[in-house]
């Protein structure tokens, strides 16, 4: 009996099921469901059908334990070489799906960028700085098969909403060599900072509170890490104060090194603006807008 049941568990471990069980508290349907209380005006924005997208899914860039991480692309049909959007879901670093940004990604896509819309690890996986390690392999993997992707490796930007928003600010400002742009959607600068309510999430998160992990908190903070060759940076923001947190101390270091930023805040719009209308074509279009200003040489 125990030697049946150590092959079951071998097994289980083999095919992957003994991979932690996936917090779905966070889908676009929960937050639909959460929002139209105070929106009622709100709509799901929908996936585009269009004969000009090219779409591929789950693409495997590193496998750890056996346990595949992937990335979805999306492209326009043309071989153009064109830039590349690194894309990250929000959802607390403890939930949300790379699919959440199908629609965003394929707006852009149809705009001529390719967007590669990259899974990581949450914290029941695996803590700070697991997710944005993997992030980094992505990334790395993008760019070795840039030919494959018809990517231009010199215009590379990162984008994240919310969590992902935070993360995608902290590998532009201290991991930036390849990155040009960063867009940020409604993700906090600093996570111990007076307009921060960040508690449990970012604890679990990051290992342990601000008492018990002070430095790790300041490290995981873009705010911490902006300096000379930090990209120019566009912020979209909701009306709620506490998705702004460390922003307007950023922007003073950004003015002290002359980089580039705009912020664009969507008044009486809920924290997930991009999933919804009427929020999704402005926020779409103030990315496009910013990117094909940045990335025009």
């Amino acid at each position: 009996m125990k030697y049946i049941t150590l092959i079951l568990l071998c097994s289980l471990n083999v095919f992957g099921f003994s991979q932690v069980q996936k917090d779905t508290s966070y889908t676009v349907q929960s937050e639909y469901k959460k929002q139209i209380k105070i929106f009622p005006q709100i709509k799901v924005v929908k996936s585009i059908n269009n004969n000009l997208l090219v779409e591929k899914k789950d693409i495997v860039y590193q496998t750890i334990s056996n346990r595949n991480l992937h990335f979805d692309l999306y492209k326009n049909n043309s071989e153009e070489i064109l830039p590349a959007i690194i894309m990250l879901h929000g959802g607390g670093w403890n939930s949300g799906d790379k699919s959440m940004l199908q629609p965003l990604a394929q707006q852009l896509a149809l705009n001529n960028y390719h967007c590669f819309v990259v899974e990581y690890r949450l914290s029941d996986e695996a803590i700070y700085p697991a997710a944005i390690d993997d992030v980094l392999k992505a990334l790395e993997f993008i760019v070795q098969n840039a030919t494959d992707y018809s990517i231009d490796v010199n215009k590379i930007v990162i984008l994240g909403c919310s969590s992902g928003g935070q993360m995608a600010s902290l590998i532009g400002t201290k991991f930036n060599s390849s990155i040009k742009a960063i867009v940020n959607l409604d993700g906090i600068l600093a996570f111990h900072h007076p307009q921060s309510k960040e508690g449990k999430l970012a604890s679990k998160w990051l290992g342990g509170t601000f008492e018990e992990k002070p430095e790790v908190w300041k490290d995981a903070s873009a705010l911490t890490h902006t300096n000379k060759n930090t990209p120019p940076i566009l912020f979209i923001n909701s009306q709620f104060e506490r998705f702004h947190a460390g922003r307007n101390d950023m922007i003073l270091k950004l003015k002290e090194f002359n980089i580039n930023y705009q912020i664009e805040t969507l008044e009486n719009s809920p924290h997930t603006f991009w999933l919804f209308h009427p929020w999704f074509e402005k926020t779409s279009n103030y990315i496009i807008t910013f990117l094909n200003e940045k990335l025009k040489s």
